[in-house]
């Protein structure tokens, strides 16, 4: 009964802290930011430009350099990343996803450092990475040898 008490009340916490981020400011601009890149025909088209070139893109890479059109395809895909990144509106979503995904990478290492040093925690930003996920798996010396 204790246990299920305490998980219970975890479970709470847990509801607070995410209720804490999405009203956080971080996660509003996400949210500002993802509506006006939505909402931009502009911006849209830029996506859709970029995704059916990025589909060919990968045909033509399971051929390489052999394939005829490959040459053509490899400078327009980088073209239309490039227009598509110089869009204000993805470039504005972009940061704010970035933003939002720092503080969850941020929340996500204060929870696991309290718990353990040695539990991984799958960030993707080497910042984040050192001190933690030093166990069997990492690398590191864990000391269960």
């Amino acid at each position: 009964m204790l246990a299920t008490l305490e998980r219970i009340a975890l479970l709470e916490q847990a509801e607070s802290l995410a209720k804490m981020v999405l009203e956080s400011d971080i996660a509003e601009q996400y949210r500002i930011s993802l509506y006006k890149m939505k909402n931009s025909k502009e911006s849209q088209q830029k996506i859709e430009r970029f995704s059916r070139m990025k589909e060919l893109y990968e045909e033509v890479q399971r051929f390489g350099q052999y394939h005829p059109d490959y040459k053509k395809v490899m400078k327009q895909v980088r073209e239309y990343k490039r227009e598509m990144d110089l869009d204000p509106y993805i470039a504005d979503f972009k940061l704010a996803e970035n933003d939002l995904q720092t503080l969850l990478d941020e929340i996500s290492v204060l929870i696991v450092g309290a718990v353990s040093h040695n539990i991984k925690v799958p960030t993707g930003n080497p910042f984040f990475d050192t001190g933690h996920g030093s166990g069997c798996g990492s690398g590191g010396s864990c000391g269960c040898g």
